[in-house]
């Protein structure tokens, strides 16, 4: 008899099917053996069949047996197709995706009756008692015991419990079973978890990280390690391309991105991403990460107070600095900086080159940020050799912006203690004032191709121009300036333009679901390496038109077809930043600032001179 509700039927010789039947209908293909005296639909889903079966078939095929541990909670099979009984001996039978396992059961069983109903009417089974059930769990090196989990164990406490009255007289009944059938190990263990119970204590991997990641303030996300791997849930309502976990189980690029690298990553002595994350709260692009969400919105947002041009004079910064200084000899300037990252609310700085993040405020003080909003960055002078790297980065960035580049507002600040000038960089990834409620994030070309800090320098202009292409709201706008930074580096010689020193600047409007504008970030970090020393042959960081060396317009006029622009347009480009170039190094001058002595003027005209003869040959 079929059952009509769900048309799914399995046939039992002898119970629903005659033999002759069977025979006839296996023959005619309308029903399938799975094994003696069992059939099933052919028709049907038979995996389905067995396993909604799984207690009859049990029932039919060890009439003696009973159901026993997990399955005699579940009264069911568990959940990856195991049906556990207990009977006169110690078997295991598979029928499809169900597997029946038998263990021998003791010399005196406890066992009751439950009631099954699988759609083919209802029948009665027996199964382990709650006490047996319960000693069942702790057998040594038991299958059946394991099949038992802690909720499992938790609910059976509690039946006990509520049945005997008090964890005592439940081990009692407990243990007048077990001596029945010689479980003294099984009864020890039974009253100690009952007596003793266990405290309920959640265990947890107490290297697991949660952090709630921020922009401008607002939640956007979850990040979360367990101690193998990364987990990045995006915040309900938050549908902006921001953080992106592309890799599972890696950090998302973007958040890699922003992590120290170089001195800074030396300084906070921390040596993997976790105890990076932990060390710090506050980042680059208004990014703010920590385990407690309370703290995010007791830290500074970091916009602009005041502008760098107001405190400027022919590029001297006219202001006065209030950072860290050198000190006694006991103590060199490097290690007073590096006092300021002591403190988990100092913003943490990406890029291999000292630096410190500092507040401009309207008076023209330039003061640490770690309690005030970060607006400036404070690039002092190197040492072995890189004296000089403020003044030559000056230099390179004052004649970008004559070469027609926009580039961040850039200063030479006097420094205390006779120490040479430091570069100050003016922020332009944050907005301009309290009035400029814009969302502005920078995301360097190394997390926008998705590859760690390490490969930075494992790349092509060609490929950069593939991965920005789709991303840029100008596109076409967007080629021509990754053609005019290339061309940049190649005249003025640096050999550092590598993927983190090229990023995309987003912006956004407060609550929109996407970037109104993406566009390829003003010019920055822009250096000739040549002049430094080691570096004299230094040749680009990423080749163009599979060269690093012996540039020529050519190899520029193929990455531009490559890249899918018009050769008149390459040509215009390159001609613009050509003059303007020219132009600048006629013009280009250091600023009256002091501590400028004659090693670092000597520099100065040799990166000139450098500029002036790439520029002499290009032409």
């Amino acid at each position: 008899m079929k059952h009509e509700k769900n048309g799914k039927m399995l046939y039992l010789i002898g119970e629903n099917l005659d033999s002759d039947s069977a025979y006839y209908r296996t023959e005619t293909g309308r029903m399938v053996q799975l094994m003696r005296g069992i059939y099933a639909d052919a028709e049907e889903d038979i995996n389905g069949v067995v396993l909604r079966h799984a207690v009859r078939i049990a029932n039919y095929l060890y009439p003696r047996a009973y159901l026993s541990a997990a399955s005699a909670v579940l009264l069911a099979p568990t959940r990856d197709g195991r049906l556990y009984i207990s009977g006169p001996r110690s078997q295991r039978t598979r029928i499809r995706t169900l597997e029946i396992i038998q263990n021998v059961a003791p010399a005196h069983p406890s066992t009751a009756q439950a009631l099954i109903a699988d759609g083919l009417g209802e029948f009665r089974v027996d199964v382990s008692s709650l006490r047996l059930r319960f000693l069942e769990a702790f057998r040594l090196r038991s299958e059946h015991a394991a099949s038992i989990d802690q909720d499992m164990r938790t609910s059976l406490v509690a039946r006990l419990v509520e049945e005997y009255g008090d964890p005592k007289r439940s081990a009692d009944a407990l243990w007048a079973l077990a001596r029945e059938n010689e479980w003294y190990r099984e009864g020890e263990q039974a009253e100690r978890y009952l007596v003793k119970s266990p405290s309920l204590i959640e265990v947890r991997n107490e290297a697991a990280l949660n952090f709630t990641v921020a922009w401008h303030g607002q939640p956007i996300g979850e990040l979360r390690h367990d101690g193998f791997e990364w987990r990045w849930q995006a915040e309900k309502g938050f549908d902006l391309p921001l953080v992106q976990q592309r890799t599972p189980g890696k950090l998302p690029p973007f958040i890699l991105s922003l992590l120290p690298e170089g001195w800074l990553e030396r300084v906070l002595k921390e040596n993997d991403e976790r105890g990076t994350l932990r060390s710090g709260k506050r980042y680059m692009s208004n990014i703010t990460i920590s385990s407690d969400p309370s703290e995010i919105a007791a830290l500074p947002a970091d916009r602009l107070s005041a502008r760098l041009g107001e405190f400027c004079n022919n590029g001297a910064f006219t202001g006065r600095y209030e950072g860290p200084a050198r000190g006694d000899i006991e103590q060199n300037f490097e290690e007073n900086l590096a006092r300021l990252f002591a403190s988990t609310r100092t913003p943490r700085l990406s890029g291999v080159q000292i630096k410190a993040p500092m507040h401009l405020d309207p008076k023209g003080r330039l003061v640490p940020s770690t309690t005030m909003p970060f607006t400036h960055i404070l690039k002092p002078a190197g040492t072995s050799g890189f004296q000089a790297l403020p003044v030559v980065e000056y230099l390179s960035m004052t004649l970008g912006l004559a070469a027609g580049l926009e580039t961040s507002a850039v200063a030479l600040a006097a420094m205390p203690d006779g120490m040479p000038p430091a570069l100050i960089v003016e922020r332009f990834d944050i907005s301009s004032g309290n009035d400029d409620d814009r969302r502005i994030a920078l995301e360097d070309i190394c997390s926008v191709l998705d590859l760690p800090p390490e490969a930075k320098y494992d790349s092509t202009i060609e490929r950069i121009a593939r991965g920005v292409r789709p991303l840029s709201t100008e596109p076409e706008k967007d080629l021509l300036l990754i053609l005019k930074r290339a061309l940049f580096a190649w005249l003025i010689a640096d050999g550092d333009m590598h993927l983190k020193n090229l990023a995309l600047l987003k912006i956004a409007s407060p609550g929109a679901a996407a970037f109104r504008s993406v566009r390829l970030a003003p010019l920055y970090d822009a250096v000739t390496t040549r002049v430094f020393p080691g570096l004299e042959h230094d040749r680009m960081a990423l080749r163009l038109n599979g060269k690093d060396d012996r540039l020529r317009r050519a190899d520029f006029l193929r990455m531009a077809a490559t890249a899918g622009i018009p050769a008149h347009a390459a040509d215009d480009a390159m001609n613009e930043l050509l003059f303007g170039l020219e132009t600048g190094l006629d013009q280009v001058a250091l600023p009256d600032v002091p501590n400028l002595n004659a090693e670092l003027h000597s520099k100065a005209e040799q990166m000139l001179e450098i500029c002036r003869d790439r520029l002499a040959t290009w032409r």
